[in-house]
């Protein structure tokens, strides 16, 4: 008798076929997003959010209480009204970005000849991780490269998303041959890319006095610990600022999104908003290039109330630089990472002799009584 898996893992096999065409897949990951721009869909999605010890490093004992007692019964009504100021026709800004990146992914591999499966999945949210590996496995993959959508390295980010990928490939009784992308924080496309928005934004909108990038802020024990976060955010903002030309005086970096009471990595890009204008910076121009999508902490926290303390503050202009979305460079950059970290795999179609090969490896079963 077989047991029930856990939620959030894969539940049924694919139906099984001797000599099936096995076939190349890519999972897209991103964060998430809650299904509409109200409380109980917050609520819901902030439960699963804030469980994941990744995330929450607080022993359970002493998180559960705080996080079912006090914080999901105060939170998402208020976040409900931040993601409802930002919210699009067709849905939450990051999963509709994160939606039309995976499209021109699909087209741009089709155009170069590349015969591969691609599937969207959320880490938290719709559509899961469980789900999308599901399409996936149905489809005949046997070999899955997991691309997340997170540039820099975190566990609170990248590693997570590995874990739930693991997760589902412990239930499979035919598990894909797996690689996964680690990061993307100084790869030459994705710095170009970044360095081509700004420029493209300063044509259009003109230039301030000052570029700052601010990267979505992690606990400093993190730092402490060994994660990698904070020295690839660096990375990423000392590159950008070299392709643009920027003297050291020109740009600055911080972090944003801090939550709680524990000391987060430093400088706070609310407090440094605050400083600017006293220090004689009155024209402000802000990126985020933590973030491949643009959702609520770029739209909200960074357009939105970001520009309301710079300017409360004393500044005169303030400039949001959108995220990469579905342009142009943002699909070249996931083309290239695919292309690169599928090297050596049949991503071109079958041969006729793997297809003579397949058949001749389908009839041998079926001799000795295999099912179909």
């Amino acid at each position: 008798m077989s047991l029930p898996l856990p939620a959030g893992l894969i539940r049924d096999e694919s139906a099984f076929e001797h000599g099936s065409r096995l076939r190349v897949g890519v999972l897209v990951v991103n964060l998430g997003t809650p299904d509409a721009p109200d409380a109980p869909s917050l609520r819901r999605y902030l439960k699963e959010f804030l469980s994941d010890p990744r995330v929450v490093e607080i022993p359970k004992l002493v998180w559960w209480p705080i996080l079912n007692l006090i914080i999901l019964n105060t939170r998402p009504k208020k976040s409900a009204a931040k993601y409802a100021s930002v919210w699009m026709p067709e849905g939450s800004p990051l999963r509709v970005y994160s939606e039309r990146q995976v499209e021109g992914l699909r087209h741009r591999l089709r155009a170069e000849g590349f015969d591969v499966e691609v599937e969207l999945a959320m880490r938290y949210g719709r559509p899961s991780i469980a789900s999308a590996m599901q399409a996936l496995q149905n489809r005949k993959v046997n070999r899955l490269l997991v691309l997340p959508l997170y540039p820099q390295y975190s566990a609170s980010t990248t590693a997570t998303v590995f874990d739930k990928v693991y997760d589902n490939l412990a239930a499979m009784r035919s598990p894909p041959a797996l690689r996964t992308i680690r990061h993307y924080h100084d790869h030459p496309v994705y710095i170009q890319a970044l360095a081509s928005r700004i420029r493209s934004h300063w044509d259009e909108h003109g230039r301030g006095d000052l570029l700052l990038f601010s990267f979505h802020g992690v606990p400093k024990r993190s730092l402490l610990k060994g994660d990698p976060y904070h020295c690839e955010c660096h990375k990423t903002g000392r590159l950008v600022a070299r392709a643009l030309g920027l003297e050291d005086h020109e740009w600055r970096l911080a972090f944003q999104s801090r939550f709680g009471r524990a000391e987060w990595l430093k400088p706070y890009t609310s407090q440094v908003l605050e400083e600017l204008p006293a220090q004689g910076i009155k024209r402000l121009d802000v990126a985020c290039p933590g973030f491949i999508s643009d959702c609520l902490e770029t739209l909200e926290e960074i357009a939105m109330e970001g520009q309301e303390e710079f300017l409360e503050a004393g500044g005169e202009s303030y400039s949001y630089i959108p995220c990469l979305n579905e342009s142009d460079p943002a699909i070249d950059l996931l083309f290239r990472l695919v292309a690169e970290e599928t090297q050596g795999w049949p991503t071109q179609g079958e041969s006729e002799a793997a297809r003579a090969d397949r058949q001749v490896s389908r009839s041998r079963p079926l001799r000795v009584g295999a099912a179909d």
